[in-house]
């Protein structure tokens, strides 16, 4: 049967480098789920590519009819979420479904998946090295990187409520404990 994971990390805490890093493994059988949106395109994005790309109207529609399993409201109109229908679609399929997700959005899919999701919550090793890792970045304002850090802190305050705690402090050993994790809840052995 396949499964879900989940994943939900402060910025700057490595997510994205390592789930880059788990993506590619064949065997776990991984795909990222495709969300819904109602901003336009970017680029050469394809609707039911990379998102589902849906006018505000039609996406309040779709709330009202209870087809998202998790959604939000960033600012008026824009809205981003999760189709239940796209995530049966997927796991039919065999595929195990990724989410990168905020905090909110992942605990809403652990709640409606429940033992069939696995929920991971990848944790700098302290806000300083958050500090240090966004300043190293250059890519930020100070504002923004305060903006981030003081989200970082609300953030982390729901780290226990995850299933597991991958700390990256080493990147390299970050990669291999999330990989065992989730290989050992793929194989059945590291039921939540």
């Amino acid at each position: 049967m396949s499964k879900v994971i989940i994943f939900c990390a402060p910025s700057g805490s490595g997510k994205s480098t390592i789930i880059g890093s788990l993506m590619p493994r064949e065997e776990l059988h991984l795909a990222f789920s495709i969300s819904a949106t109602t901003r336009p395109p970017r680029g050469a994005e394809q609707d039911g590519v990379e998102y589902f790309f849906l006018t505000p109207e039609e996406f309040r529609r779709r709330i009202a009819a209870d087809e998202f399993v998790e959604y939000e409201e960033v600012y008026a109109d824009r809205f981003y979420g999760t189709l239940k229908s796209q995530v049966e679609k997927q796991l039919a399929a065999g595929q195990n479904v990724v989410f990168d997700v905020d905090v909110h959005g992942g605990m809403r899919l652990k709640e409606y998946f429940g033992d069939r999701a696995l929920s991971l919550f990848i944790q700098p090793p302290s806000i300083e090295a958050l500090r240090q890792r966004l300043e190293g970045r250059a890519t930020d304002a100070p504002e923004v990187i305060r903006q981030r850090l003081d989200r970082a802190a609300y953030e982390l305050s729901f780290a226990p409520r995850f299933d597991r705690i991958v700390v990256n402090d080493d990147l390299e050993t970050a990669k291999a404990e999330a990989y065992q994790v989730l290989s050992d809840f793929l194989d059945g052995h590291g039921q939540m």
